[in-house]
């Protein structure tokens, strides 16, 4: 009895090598035509519906989510600050987490959910119909064809989703603030300029990109591999949703230590931020 269930860990352990193994090299194949650039795979038509679908017609849904996220986070921190008599720096603990975490997470999510697990069906129908095979036979490589564009518009749009998403964070949070609860709207904005800046929003834009990359990878990966017909098709949407949560969670705090110890190293001096 022991010696099996310490031969199922060890099955359990090999399978998840193999498929980080399998990521690996799926990863490496994308990478491959994605250095060789849009022009050169002369498939500009592929990208441009993928722009539309990935991006386009999730930023009202992310627009509508940053506002009220802003709105919550001002509600919630607005008794706190305002006890000690320092209302008016709610600006800066409102705005500068909006643009640094939530902002460039929030949109990841929102891909992940709604864009990741839709790409990750849509190909694993194809897999599963044999779509994907039909491509290699007439010489094309489904990796160039159906991959990279995915890719690349997950890349292009969370950086701008997760502007939309920071404007509407920062507005919200202005809106219970100075709106609802009568803070002085120079000191508000004023303590904002005094602690967000442009560092700050780079490091939410670097981290969505990697986010973009992530997701689009993950989904992919997702459909291209998914097995057992129509079942197999949705725990594929499933799994890839989880899996790149996990990754947005991962990569967030990977980046946010080493963009923290590049600081110094870039600028001279230690950085005084929330974050």
């Amino acid at each position: 009895m022991v010696l099996t269930r310490i031969a199922n860990l060890g099955n359990l352990l090999m399978d998840q090598i193999a498929g980080f193994g399998r990521f690996a090299q799926f990863s490496m194949s994308a990478f491959k035509w994605l250095f060789r650039g849009v022009g050169r795979w002369g498939r500009l038509s592929l990208l441009s519906p993928q722009l539309f679908s990935i991006g386009t017609r999730s930023i009202p849904v992310i627009m509508l989510l940053g506002l009220f996220i802003g709105m919550v986070l001002a509600i919630e921190t607005f008794e706190q600050f305002d006890a000690f008599g320092i209302a008016d720096s709610l600006g800066a603990i409102i705005n500068i987490s909006v643009v640094k975490q939530i902002g460039p997470v929030l949109a990841a999510v929102m891909l992940a959910g709604r864009v990741g697990g839709a790409v990750s069906a849509e190909l694993g129908t194809m897999h599963v119909t044999e779509q994907l095979d039909a491509l290699r036979v007439m010489g094309a490589d489904p990796v160039a064809y159906l991959v990279v564009p995915r890719v690349i518009a997950c890349v292009v749009m969370i950086p701008v989703m997760t502007v939309f998403s920071d404007i509407m964070g920062i507005f919200g949070g202005y809106l219970v603030t100075v709106q609802g609860f009568g803070v002085n709207a120079p000191s508000y904005w004023q303590r904002s300029a005094d602690f967000v800046g442009s560092w700050d929003l780079s490091v939410g834009l670097l981290k969505s990109i990697c986010f973009g990359l992530a997701i689009g990878l993950i989904s992919c990966y997702k459909g291209f591999h998914c097995k057992g017909g129509a079942a197999g098709v949705g725990k594929a949407a499933t799994d890839s949703f989880v899996s790149s949560f996990i990754a947005i969670i991962i990569i967030n705090f990977f980046m946010a230590k080493f963009l923290r110890d590049m600081y110094p190293i870039l600028f001279g001096h230690e950085f005084i931020s929330a974050f």
